[in-house]
């Protein structure tokens, strides 16, 4: 089975995503709804959901290792787009899920 993101939404529900502000809207050329995100530094912002326990990003729809999509997926962080399917981060979000890894 290949690493499969629309059926895993691991790091979604186990990482913090903190970014730099002006990728939110709260920024004439940024992308991500600025009432989506809650202000952790002057400078970055963290996707609302990612800054509790448990961990569930607020663009997060579905139920995470059956079937998952993200609300914002065309509008979404830096932070979110430099994890890939099956990479170390990946790999670390569905061990801390409890998810098994794919054969």
């Amino acid at each position: 089975m290949p690493f499969d993101c629309q059926s895993c939404g691991a790091c979604c529900a186990v990482f913090r995503v903190s970014f730099y502000w002006s990728e939110s809207t709260l920024h004439p050329d940024g992308a991500v709804p600025a009432h989506l995100v809650t202000a952790v530094s002057p400078h970055h912002v963290a996707m609302n959901g990612t800054l509790q326990t448990p961990v569930r990003c607020v663009a997060l729809s579905g139920e995470v290792g059956r079937c998952v999509s993200c609300d914002i997926y065309p509008a979404r962080s830096s932070t979110c787009r430099s994890v890939d399917a099956g990479d170390a981060q990946c790999l670390r979000a569905r061990a801390a899920a409890g998810l098994p890894l794919p054969a």
